[in-house]
C-alpha cells in the first residue's frame, strides 16, 4: 500500500519508508559519524520509533521524508524530504545520507526533488533546513541549493540545548532559480 508518491531522479528513487528499509536504517542510525549532526547514535528500538514517526507523518501530515534509493545498485542510501513535526521552526526539506553515499551529490540531487514537491505540489511558501553550525557538508548542500542563512532557531523537543543556523529561500527564490537554471 502506497503512502506517498514515488519521485525519481536521474540516480534516485525518492519513496516512503518501506518495512524492508528497517535494516538499513538500523545501520545509518548506528554510524557515529553519520549521527554527529542527526541526534547521536541510536540502537534499533530508537531507530524503529524514528522511522514509524516518519512513515506515519505521511498518513498525519500529508507528507514526509522519503527512503533514498539508489536506482543502479536499489540499496537505500537515506533518508530525505519534507519535514515538519509539531513546534518545528518551519517547512523544513532534510536530508541525511549513509556514509557510502556521501560525495556522490545525492543530497543536492534528491533535496532539488523534494524541494520541487514541497513547492509544486504541497503549496509551501517557504522552504528551510535546520542545519547545526558545524555541520560542513550540510552548509555546502544548503548552498547548492540556493539557500541562506535566515535566521536562527533553538531546537524542540527532544533536541532542547541545540540551536540551528535556519538556512532557506521562499518558494518564488526557488521557481526562478530553477527557470534560470533549467
Amino acid at each position: 500500500m502506497a503512502i506517498g508518491p514515488s519521485i525519481e531522479t536521474d540516480r534516485l528513487i525518492l519513496r516512503p519508508p518501506w518495512a524492508e528499509d528497517f535494516d538499513s536504517w538500523v545501520a545509518f542510525h548506528a554510524d557515529a559519524d553519520v549521527m554527529t549532526h542527526l541526534g547521536g547514535v541510536q540502537g534499533p528500538e530508537l531507530t524503529w520509533r524514528s522511522m514509524c514517526t516518519m512513515t506515519g507523518a505521511w498518513t498525519i501530515r500529508g507528507f514526509s521524508m522519503f527512503s533514498v534509493i539508489e536506482k543502479a545498485s536499489g540499496d537505500w542510501v537515506g533518508r530525505l524530504g519534507p519535514w515538519q513535526p509539531e513546534g518545528w521552526p518551519g517547512t523544513e526539506v532534510g536530508w541525511g545520507l549513509a556514509r557510502d553515499a556521501w560525495g556522490k551529490g545525492y543530497a543536492t540531487e534528491g533535496a532539488s526533488a523534494a524541494i520541487d514537491y514541497a513547492v509544486d505540489i504541497l503549496g509551501w511558501d517557504e522552504v528551510i533546513h535546520t542545519i547545526d553550525p558545524a555541520n560542513a557538508g550540510s552548509i555546502r548542500v544548503a548552498e547548492r541549493l540556493g539557500s541562506r542563512v535566515l535566521r536562527q532557531a533553538k531546537a524542540p523537543p527532544p533536541y532542547e540545548g541545540t540551536h540551528w543556523d535556519v538556512y532557506g529561500q521562499s518558494a518564488d527564490d526557488w521557481r526562478s532559480r530553477r527557470i534560470k537554471d533549467a
